[in-house]
């Protein structure tokens, strides 16, 4: 029934996220009063997520560092500049600014795993950059933000390290360390019965955090279309650039896939949570509208995808 439930779940994620969004406008008052379970259900998540993870794609460091180092500058700088660059052309407003570069540079999905996956990407330096990305985030995201936001907005460097640590890193240390420690049963036992559970907080969390952006869905305007055409177009800039810049430095197939994967997809739900607890609300309104697109696109590139190894050769596993 779980099983069943987890696939349902996956299959309507396009469908489901931006529901969970609507859902969570409409119902704005509730969704303030459960603020304080974002944390906790962010935290399971994760933990779910990571009990398909081991060091195995550790080694993937020594065999390929180079494409993880790009991975890595591909999250982490080139898309930051590329977000910061649109929005101050377009919008000139700091906090739209700050709430671009932020849904940029928080860490690559773990939902990537599973696009790559499908589509037969290189699976160990999928997990690997998943694992490194996200332990680095506690250091690399406070320091992109510090960079942008500048001193118009007073942050709280030590806090958000603390949340990082604790919905991120601990909670991933763990899953990986049971999934070690049980050689990988873990994940075929535990770790498929928390999924549909961990699909079901991805949604609870777009409801609860989207209350912060309801004043302004509400009051729909000209700058709220834009937003979300300019969160569209970033977003799918993503996934171009990760499929076009593959292509130039690698052969093999199966690392352009993973690229264009953990390169395109985002680590959101933390993002939304970033904003919220540490800056004005209009900063969520890019993260949490990047949720309307992030699974649609990864399906639409999952084709695109299959018809470039179709063309370029079947990729390399």
């Amino acid at each position: 029934m779980l099983n069943s439930l987890n696939k349902f779940l996956q299959k309507w994620m396009p469908i489901l996220t931006p529901l969970s969004l609507v859902i969570g406008v409409l119902f704005a008052n509730v969704g303030h009063q459960l603020l304080l379970f974002v944390p906790w259900l962010f935290a399971f998540m994760t933990f779910a997520g990571s009990l398909s993870m081991n060091l195995e794609g550790i080694k993937s460091l020594n065999k390929y560092p180079t494409v993880i180092l790009i991975v890595i500058a591909f999250l982490h700088l080139l898309m930051p500049i590329w977000a910061y660059f649109v929005s101050n052309i377009i919008f000139h407003d700091h906090l739209l600014t700050i709430g671009f570069v932020l849904a940029v540079a928080i860490p690559t999905g773990v939902t990537s795993f599973i696009w790559v996956s499908i589509c037969r990407g290189h699976l160990a330096l999928c997990l690997a950059i998943i694992l490194i990305d996200t332990l680095i985030s506690p250091v690399v995201i406070p320091a992109l933000l510090h960079i942008v936001v500048g001193q118009t907005i007073e942050i709280d460097t030590v806090g958000l390290i603390l949340d990082l640590l604790w919905m991120i890193v601990v909670p991933s240390l763990i899953g990986v360390a049971l999934n070690e420690f049980t050689k990988g049963k873990i994940e075929l036992t535990l770790g498929k019965k928390l999924a549909p559970f961990s699909k079901l907080s991805l949604f609870s969390i777009v409801m609860i955090n989207s209350s912060a952006i309801a004043p302004y869905i509400k009051n729909m305007n000209v700058e709220l279309v834009s937003v979300t055409f300019v969160v569209f177009l970033i977003a799918f800039s993503g996934y171009a650039f990760c499929l076009i810049l593959g292509h130039m430095l690698w052969k093999d197939k199966s690392i352009v896939t993973m690229f264009v994967f953990t390169g395109g997809m985002r680590n959101i739900a933390v993002g939304v949570v970033i904003a919220t607890t540490y800056f004005p609300a209009k900063t969520i309104m890019p993260v949490v509208l990047g949720m309307l697109f992030q699974q649609v696109l990864a399906s639409f590139f999952s084709r695109v995808m299959e018809k470039y190894q179709l063309k370029y050769g079947e990729a390399s596993m």
